[in-house]
C-alpha cells in the first residue's frame, strides 16, 4: 500500500471517527434526557448553578437554538445536503489540514445527530439550558464549535501563508543585494 493511500485512509478515518463520536454522544445524551425527564421538566444537577445552567427537556421543530420553528423538513434536507457537501469538499482539502478535518467531522456529526431526531421524532430533542440563551444540545454545540474551529483554522492558515510570503520576499531581497564576486 502506498504512503498516499495510507494517508488518504487516515484523513477519512478522522472525518468518520469525529462525526461518529459526535453523533453517538449526541444520541446517548438525548436518549438519557427523554428516558429520565418528562417533556418540559428541568433537572438542576448542581444547586450552585441553579438559575444559570440546568437540563430542561424541550422539543425543537426548527433549527439550532430554536430558529425557524415548524420548518423541520427543510432543516432535514439542509442537514443531508451539508453532509454531502462536507464529504465532497473533504476530498479537495490539501494534505494536512487537521483542524479543518476535525471541524468538518464535528459539523457533520452534529448535522446527522439532529437529522436522526427529525427522522425519528419529527423534532429535535434539546436540553442544555444556559439561562438567557436558547436551549440546545450536543449536536448544536458541535456544529457551532466546528464552524468556529474551521474559521479560526482558516484565519490561522492565512496568517501562516502571509508570514511565509513575507519571509520569502525578504530572502529574495537579500539574495538580490549580495554583490557579485565576478
Amino acid at each position: 500500500m502506498s504512503e498516499k493511500t495510507t494517508q488518504t485512509r487516515t484523513y477519512w478515518w478522522i472525518l468518520i471517527s469525529v462525526a461518529a463520536v459526535t453523533f453517538v454522544l449526541d444520541q446517548i445524551t438525548k436518549w438519557l434526557v427523554v428516558r429520565h425527564l418528562a417533556y418540559g421538566e428541568t433537572w438542576v444537577f448542581w444547586s450552585a448553578l441553579s438559575g444559570i445552567f440546568d437540563i430542561t427537556y424541550t422539543r425543537n421543530t426548527g433549527a439550532a437554538f430554536g430558529v425557524g420553528q415548524g420548518q423541520g423538513n427543510i432543516f432535514l434536507v439542509i442537514a443531508i445536503v451539508v453532509s454531502a457537501i462536507i464529504i465532497f469538499s473533504y476530498r479537495q482539502l490539501p494534505q494536512g489540514s487537521w483542524p479543518v478535518r476535525i471541524s468538518m467531522g464535528m459539523m457533520m456529526g452534529g448535522a446527522l445527530g439532529n437529522a436522526m431526531d427529525r427522522i425519528r421524532f419529527g423534532y429535535v430533542v434539546d436540553f442544555f439550558h444556559l439561562h438567557g440563551w436558547p436551549i440546545f444540545n450536543i449536536a448544536d454545540s458541535a456544529i457551532v464549535c466546528g464552524v468556529l474551529f474551521w474559521m479560526i483554522s482558516a484565519w490561522w492558515a492565512e496568517r501562516q501563508q502571509v508570514h511565509e510570503n513575507i519571509v520569502a520576499d525578504a530572502s529574495t531581497d537579500e539574495i538580490k543585494r549580495i554583490p557579485s564576486t565576478d
